[in-house]
């Protein structure tokens, strides 16, 4: 296979308010606009921002789930944004999802058992036997007893509930994970067993991670690049080592500066950023994110800055720090030191390697 398993280009989602026959001059929801990334085979690509920013749409965008208003979502260089029906039925086995809540996604009335060969039984016959041998089979691999099969969902705990939802997404043997908020909803305890779980099978088995986090230090561990959203936007897109020991956005900067570190050795980066964010209604002109920017300067307010790419690998979309004339970046700054630039991330394994265990 060549090229990237997933590309997205210039993925857009808008949402009218209100009904009609004439939408023209309809006020819109703009939740997603002119999005943009790749992701290759056994890669976790994480996307973070604030509430809001539109990365669990993106999400749900990437499955199809809701049509999107324009752009193109490419998996092994098919468009299944653009496959009818039944064509788009044969691409649902590549791509799978775990959503942040385990409950409201398991069917209440189904054994475990059932949960994770339902989605099989979609496409081919089972006998009572190989159903049973799926569902042990799968169990063992998230690391649950094979008895539990007969368990309903209320009758296990909030980990266990994840796992069988992970079940159930490998139940198809896809090459693409989509994870919103996967273990936002677990204790941190629990949290760690899961994204180790995941990162186990991802090297097992080759699968590509989209995951969906407001909690930086899961994706300082997991991912192997991260794209930060803001207002429907990427600001920036960059290898995990390269955005956590250097961000460049002004926003990335915020959001790392405003992260818990556990470590009171650890020096933190001192980034200020007042107001809210603004309404996706009636987003600013320009850069969005210039009413709330410390640097923001006349151009920030006019024109919409493009992503351009830096030496490093990372793609940066910023007047001040990344003009597109090339000049150079304004280091971050962590405290009173000026931070020195960073090589490319890691290779995969040596990223997971990082999550304790």
């Amino acid at each position: 296979m060549s090229g990237p398993l997933l590309k997205v280009e210039n993925l857009t989602k808008h949402y009218p308010l209100g009904a009609g026959i004439f939408k023209k001059g309809i006020p819109v929801i703009r939740a997603v606009e002119d999005v943009s990334f790749s992701v290759e085979a056994g890669e976790t690509l994480c996307i973070v921002g604030e509430s809001g920013c539109g990365k669990s749409t993106v999400a749900r965008l990437l499955m199809r789930l809701v049509e999107p208003t324009g752009g193109r979502v490419l998996i092994d260089g098919t468009d299944i944004a653009s496959l009818k029906k039944d064509a788009l039925r044969a691409w649902r086995r590549r791509m799978q999802m775990v959503f942040q809540d385990p409950y409201s996604s398991l069917n209440p009335r189904l054994t475990a058992g059932q949960i994770i060969t339902e989605p099989v039984e979609n496409f081919e016959r089972l006998s009572r036997k190989q159903r049973q041998a799926l569902a042990a089979d799968l169990l063992r691999q998230v690391g649950m007893a094979p008895e539990m099969m007969n368990r309903l969902p209320s009758e296990l705990s909030g980990g266990q509930r994840q796992r069988l939802g992970i079940a159930r997404a490998l139940s198809l043997k896809p090459s693409l994970i989509i994870a919103d908020e996967a273990v936002s909803a677990l204790d941190v305890s629990v949290q760690a067993q899961i994204l180790n779980l995941l990162l186990d099978l991802q090297q097992q088995m080759g699968i590509a991670f989209v995951f969906i986090s407001h909690d930086l230090g899961v994706v300082e561990h997991i991912a192997h690049r991260v794209a930060v959203m803001y207002l429907g936007r990427i600001v920036e897109l960059a290898p995990s080592e390269a955005l956590f020991a250097k961000p460049v956005h002004p926003y990335t900067e915020a959001l790392i500066a405003a992260a818990p570190v556990p470590d009171p050795t650890r020096v933190r980066l001192e980034a200020s950023v007042e107001g809210e964010v603004p309404s996706p209604i009636n987003p600013p002109t320009g850069c969005a994110f210039h009413p709330r920017c410390p640097l923001a300067i006349e151009r920030c307010c006019i024109e919409v800055p493009p992503l351009v790419p830096m030496a490093d690998g990372r793609v940066v979309a910023c007047h001040v720090r990344a003009p597109a004339t090339g000049m150079p970046i304004q280091p971050a700054v962590k405290g009173d030191h000026t931070l020195d630039p960073v090589a490319m991330s890691e290779s995969h394994s040596a990223q997971a390697s990082r999550v304790p265990r």
